[in-house]
């Protein structure tokens, strides 16, 4: 590709690839340089000048000073494919298949780890949730298998028994896959006899909490759980029981699966129950579709939360006792303390 495009499609062509060059550098190397960073892959990216001859010079993309960059030189993104050896395993032998679970991050690119971004290219066959797969680029020497987001464990059999059959397979969720994800659902099912010789890898991503979080500032900065209010895997008595230890023990609350269209209740029901241990005024941050296209940030309290406002597509952080809210020319800053004052007690 040349180095004329404009940053935004050269960007958009080097996520969907598996290997490019970009030529003849000299002015353009600064833009070029920007793409390969929006497009996530700059620390994969590799600068070759006047190749061949005596003064050939190679070296980190992403270390290249844009002032020394002569006409004669390009940009070089090696294909993964032959190089990614996933964690605790061999290096792949002909017909030997394997399972790693991954994490895309809440969304786009910019939120994909490299090792992830290596498992996903080097794989063969691609299962998950039909959007979360949707957002992979489509290769030829790939299969996709996109199913219904309530099939966790009919997708890890499916995934397992590819691998026996030689195949090496990436399971894909969005954020971190062990968080409310397919991670533990591929585990349960490798645990079984039939599959205990079978490859598994598990390879973090940025949680959605966490990206809600840096969105206002630090509400999670000490200690927090994670819930989440989907029922449909657990009863509501055991949700209610777990919020209720949170909010006595003045934990932060990241709660995830906040409603659907078939779960109204649970936002309304969650607020009542944690407004009997903590103050109207808690922070209460909403992040949606953080990461995204619509992304919206809504920094509010316990007693004027909304259950209205909250859909799937939703992630709440509810502050503990010492979560602070501060108004800022940029908007609102939410933080949680690392110091907790001695001798506090429970709410």
């Amino acid at each position: 590709m040349p180095g004329t495009l404009p940053p935004d499609v050269l960007a958009e062509r080097l996520r969907t690839t598996d290997a490019a060059a970009v030529m003849k550098l000299g002015r353009t190397f600064a833009n070029v340089r920007e793409a390969f960073e929006l497009s996530g892959r700059l620390d994969e990216a590799w600068y070759v000048e006047r190749a061949t001859t005596s003064e050939q010079r190679t070296a980190p993309l992403a270390d290249v000073d844009p002032d020394s960059v002569p006409y004669f030189s390009l940009a070089l993104l090696p294909s993964p494919i032959n190089n990614f050896v996933a964690p605790a395993a061999a290096p792949r032998v002909d017909g030997e298949g394997s399972v790693t679970v991954v994490g895309l991050g809440p969304a786009g690119p910019q939120w994909m780890t490299p090792e992830v971004r290596a498992a996903i290219a080097a794989a063969d066959d691609l299962i998950g949730y039909g959007p979360y797969v949707d957002r992979l680029p489509d290769r030829a020497r790939q299969r996709k298998h996109g199913s219904d987001n309530q099939v966790e464990s009919e997708r890890a059999a499916f995934a397992l028994d590819l691998a026996r059959k030689g195949s090496r397979v990436v399971v894909v969720s969005s954020g971190d896959p062990g968080v409310f994800a397919m991670a533990s659902a591929v585990a349960e099912v490798a645990g079984e006899p039939e599959y205990a010789d079978v490859v598994l890898n598990v390879l973090p991503g940025m949680t959605a909490a966490q990206a809600v979080a840096s969105r206002v500032g630090a509400p999670l900065g000490h200690d927090y759980c994670v819930l989440s209010l989907s029922d449909r895997l657990k009863p509501w008595e055991v949700i209610a029981a777990r919020l209720t230890a949170a909010a006595t023990a003045d934990l932060a609350i990241a709660i995830y699966n906040p409603a659907s269209k078939s779960r109204t209740w649970q936002v309304a029901a969650t607020k009542e129950l944690l407004l009997q241990h903590r103050e109207p005024t808690t922070p209460v941050v909403i992040g949606r579709n953080v990461g995204g296209s619509s992304e919206s940030i809504t920094v509010t309290t316990l007693a004027e939360l909304d259950p209205d406002q909250v859909d799937m597509r939703c992630l709440l952080l509810i502050g503990s006792s010492q979560t602070q809210t501060v108004q800022r020319p940029s908007g609102p800053l939410v933080y949680t303390p690392r110091r907790y004052p001695a001798g506090q007690s429970d709410s």
